[in-house]
Parts: structure tokens; C-alpha cells; sequence
């Protein structure tokens, strides 16, 4: 029995077999840290998810009875990359924006965020309350949106978004003017 695990042993550190145990072990090794990345991802991805859900209807309002059944989808999934709205609260580092869906977003100001007006550049400080802007950003964990850019516009909305709701349409005859 003794000859056989000595034999057994020996066979095994001859250099081909020794190379291939070895090369079948990194192998598995490697295919193990792959597994365990896209397991991280997919938590990250997943907690992420989870917690944005969690703040959904503190930041953007209720859906539709929380159903997406006929009507326009669009029309009921909130911006969650930006927003165009009326500063109603400002609290360095954030603000609040009445959307143009009456829904109250969070801003989040950030070192790196640009605030323009027209082609100037502007600070924190220009910003006051009914004072109407552009957001683009991305939303973070807590339903926040993390400004990259902020963009003061006129003191309109309807200016920047039309209104569909106009219950007169102009349309064009002929002769190229207008009815109503």
C-alpha cells in the first residue's frame, strides 16, 4: 500500500503532470475571481436599484396607481436625468425644483456641477427661489439628481416646453396663413 502512494506521488511530480495540475488549478482559480466580480456587479447594480426604489416616491410623486396600462408610457415615467422647473428651496448643497409635472425633484449641487446662463458662467450664489432651470445630471441612491449641469433660463417654462394642452391648433391653408 505504501509502494502504491509513493508510485502515486511520483507520477504526479513528473513535470508534464505537475504542469497540467497546476494549469487546471489557475484556471479555476481565475474562472472563480470572474464569478465572484459579476457577482459584486450584479449586487452593487441590485442595492443600487434598490434604494433609488426605496426614495421613488419620496422625490418624484406617485405613479398611476403604480401601473403602466394603456396611455402614453412616457408620459408617466418621471425624468429621473434631469429636470426643468421653478427653484422652490434652496439648502446648500441641494435644492428643490417644481418639474414641469408639478413633482418636487432634489438637486444636488456638487463642486463639479457648471451653472451657466447663456454663455456665462455662474455660481451658487445667482441661484434664488423662483428662479427657473434646466437640470441635467444622474440620479444617485438616494433619488437625488447629481447635477453636472445647471442652466438658468428665462422666467418661463412655457418658453423652453410648449404646451399641448392648447385646445387651439394652428394649422396652415393654401394660401400659407394661419386659422384657428
Amino acid at each position: 500500500m505504501n509502494n502504491k502512494i509513493k508510485s502515486f506521488i511520483n507520477k504526479l511530480s513528473e513535470p508534464k503532470i505537475f504542469k497540467n495540475i497546476i494549469y487546471t488549478v489557475g484556471i479555476m482559480f481565475v474562472s472563480f475571481l470572474i464569478f465572484q466580480a459579476g457577482m459584486f456587479v450584479g449586487l452593487y447594480k441590485s442595492s443600487f436599484r434598490h434604494d433609488w426604489d426605496d426614495n421613488f416616491f419620496r422625490n418624484f410623486g406617485p405613479r398611476n396607481n403604480g401601473r403602466m396600462i394603456g396611455g402614453d408610457i412616457q408620459d408617466n415615467f418621471p425624468n429621473a436625468h434631469g429636470a426643468i422647473g421653478k427653484i422652490i428651496k434652496i439648502e446648500f448643497p441641494t435644492m428643490i425644483i417644481a418639474d414641469k409635472d408639478n413633482t418636487e425633484k432634489v438637486i444636488l449641487i456638487t463642486d463639479d456641477t457648471e451653472i451657466r446662463q447663456m454663455r456665462q458662467e455662474r455660481t451658487f450664489d445667482d441661484l434664488k427661489i423662483g428662479t427657473y432651470v434646466v437640470v441635467i445630471g444622474s440620479p444617485n441612491n438616494q433619488g437625488q439628481i447629481e447635477a453636472r449641469l445647471l442652466r438658468i433660463i428665462p422666467n418661463s417654462i412655457d418658453s423652453i416646453v410648449p404646451n399641448t394642452n392648447s385646445p387651439i391648433i394652428p394649422t396652415t391653408s393654401s394660401n400659407n396663413t394661419l386659422k384657428q
